[in-house]
């Protein structure tokens, strides 16, 4: 379908259509296709990013995402700060966060740059950053969009263990 408004044209797509998904606690799902094939547009509304355009979703749990790398993190703030701001995004309190940061750092490897501004950051160091707060939160749905992507072979497979 293509709609003209002007000199611009706007071509809407079904990015997912007729889907019903059941998931059970503890499950590991895995969504496979195509490019636009639609996969991450259905994480994002899963996640409540991007509502339905028609229908509903029902998610029964608290739900941390990574869809893309870093995304909510500041350049200019440092590691430390990164997380503190991920944390309290996630739901964390200020005493929870500061319980669970020596986790997040000593999972993330980053001890030694922490301290730094995030600009500093290589895309593998982000990506580790990311992943450690997200999943240091303890949320009932996890939900990864090739955030991995960057990041070495060790903290792949340290990373998989950990959803597991």
């Amino acid at each position: 379908m293509l709609f003209s408004a002007g000199k611009k044209q706007t071509r809407i797509v079904n990015a997912v259509e007729n889907l019903n998904l059941e998931i059970s606690y503890g499950s590991v799902l895995g969504v496979v296709g195509a490019n636009g094939a639609g996969k991450s547009t259905l994480m994002r509304t899963i996640s409540g990013i991007l509502p339905p355009t028609k229908g509903r979703i029902e998610v029964h749990g608290s739900v941390s995402t990574l869809l893309a790398l870093g995304v909510g993190f500041s350049q200019e703030m440092t590691g430390r700060d990164n997380v503190i701001l991920g944390g309290l995004a996630a739901g964390l309190s200020r005493v929870e966060i500061n319980a669970k940061f020596d986790e997040i750092v000593d999972f993330a490897e980053l001890r030694e740059v922490i301290d730094a501004p995030m600009r500093t950051y290589s895309s593998g160091m982000y990506a580790r950053l990311a992943f450690a707060v997200a999943v240091t939160v303890e949320p009932d749905i996890l939900i990864i969009d090739e955030a991995l992507s960057t990041g070495d072979a060790h903290f792949k497979v340290k990373s998989l263990n950990r959803v597991k």
